[in-house]
């Protein structure tokens, strides 16, 4: 669907050639001559931004600023004047506008800031459903988490999340790494900024460097232009490294001496560049264990778990699977158009013995799965597809684990029809963990 942008001007000819330009532009138009006619439209549907003239027959745009937002307080305003002064232009932008634009305008200039202010709502938009989402987790009558470790957690994330110190996440794969670091970027004054995300497991060994830092033409084979990086791209943003353990050792002291020194160099280049984002990584590896094994460098954990993170598996905190599978529940039941209320007592009563070795992702997939099978109002045990004979078992012995991880990936293999990136991507492991996974359990894709 199109976003919406009203032209608010009392000039047929510009509102004309402004429609017939944002419509080429893929953008539904609505078309305003005066204040008058735009407060008869408060009670509609609110505009994605809005083109409003400074100078209206019946009205002076900064006057009409505070009322739009009033009234449509997600809508973005660039204001249009043929009477461009600086004064103007820095009451509009306290009055909450986006933009200033002169006329006559430039129409690629007009252009650029539309999408930009699309861009900003959209960021604003995410940014207030995660601190929505953290309220609700911490608090509220119905909070998501219950369990004391994951309100730790969030505590942390409230107290660390304003800050622009490096922090490192760690727990399991499918444990809500990701979801942690969407939270902590939403909460940090840089949230108005990119936030760029990057598995370090899923790329080649020899393009990592380009890829984090940039190149410059002609570095190596096949660079026939220059290249922006990573860092590069999340300028006055968060940079997110995923599975950080996973990097070559080489890469590392790269990375370390960027974390030090605030500046990179692009390979191949000559010149360095300020390193002006904020670094958040993660790792499904324990650190002890990948620091002993030399996949994870010591000086580089030291410096940039500022502040670490660790998220508990699942099934050492059962408290929060019935909320969390309930709020997982009424989002799916809700994209789906279905009318399903809760879980019967059986199928709570398993989701809540289950091990859960996906962790919150696997729960997750298993209500969504759920959803798509059920017939009535509740949730029952056939419409879940957890092993009966893997339930209610609280034996951490590695074999029944094995078993369950064996099950697991049996299952998703059925539900992707043998799609081994789709069930790789699900359980929160790279391509070549399942291929062994596959070869050591035996199974037939």
């Amino acid at each position: 669907m199109s976003a919406k942008i009203m032209v608010v001007d009392d000039e047929p000819g510009i509102r004309s050639l402004l429609t017939k330009f944002l419509t080429k532009a893929n953008y539904e138009v609505i078309q305003v001559a005066d204040a008058a006619a735009l407060k008869g439209l408060f009670g509609g549907p609110q505009p994605e931004v809005i083109l409003l003239d400074l100078k209206l027959p019946d009205a002076d745009g900064l006057e009409l600023l505070p009322l739009i937002k009033k009234r449509w307080s997600q809508t973005e305003i660039i204001i249009l004047t043929g009477h461009a002064t600086l004064d103007a232009a820095v009451n509009a932008t306290k009055l909450g506008a986006y933009d200033f634009q002169k006329k006559p305008f430039d129409h690629k200039s007009l252009l650029l800031s539309v999408e930009r202010a699309l861009e900003h709502k959209q960021l604003t938009e995410q940014a207030n459903s995660l601190r929505q989402a953290l309220s609700t987790m911490s608090g509220g009558a119905s909070p998501i988490f219950q369990s004391p470790a994951m309100k730790a957690v969030v505590r942390a994330v409230e107290r660390v999340g304003p800050s622009d110190v490096s922090v490192l996440i760690t727990g399991e794969s499918g444990t809500g790494k990701e979801v942690i670091a969407d939270l902590i970027h939403a909460m940090s004054p840089r949230s108005k900024g990119p936030f760029i995300k990057i598995n370090c497991a899923a790329l080649p060994r020899e393009l990592i460097e380009s890829e984090l830092f940039g190149s410059s033409k002609g570095a190596f084979t096949g660079a026939q232009a220059d290249r922006e990086g990573l860092f590069r791209q999340a300028e006055g943003g968060t940079l997110l490294l995923d599975e950080l353990a996973e990097m070559p050792v080489d890469t590392q002291s790269k990375l370390l001496r960027v974390l030090q020194e605030k500046e990179y160099r692009p390979v191949g280049g000559r010149t360095n560049h300020k390193a002006d984002c904020r670094v958040i990584a993660s790792t499904n590896r324990p650190v002890e264990e990948a620091i002993k094994e030399g996949k994870l460098r010591q000086d580089l954990y030291y410096r940039i778990s500022t502040i670490s993170i660790l998220l508990p598996p699942l099934r050492e905190r059962r408290e929060d699977i019935l909320p969390m599978a309930g709020s997982f529940l009424k989002r799916y039941a809700a994209q789906a158009g279905r009318n399903i209320t809760g879980f019967s007592e059986g199928a709570a009563e398993q989701l809540r013995k289950c091990d859960w070795p996906g962790n919150v992702r696997q729960l997750q997939n298993q209500v969504q799965r759920a959803v798509l099978m059920t017939e009535g109002l509740l949730v029952d045990v056939q419409d879940l597809s957890i092993e009966q004979a893997r339930v209610g078992q609280e034996d951490t012995d590695l074999t029944l684990l094995e078993g369950m991880e064996r099950n697991t990936i049996v299952q998703l293999l059925k539900e992707t029809c043998g799609n081994k990136l789709e069930t790789a991507k699900r359980l929160g492991i790279g391509r070549q963990t399942l291929y062994n996974k596959i070869k050591a359990y035996g199974i037939d894709p």
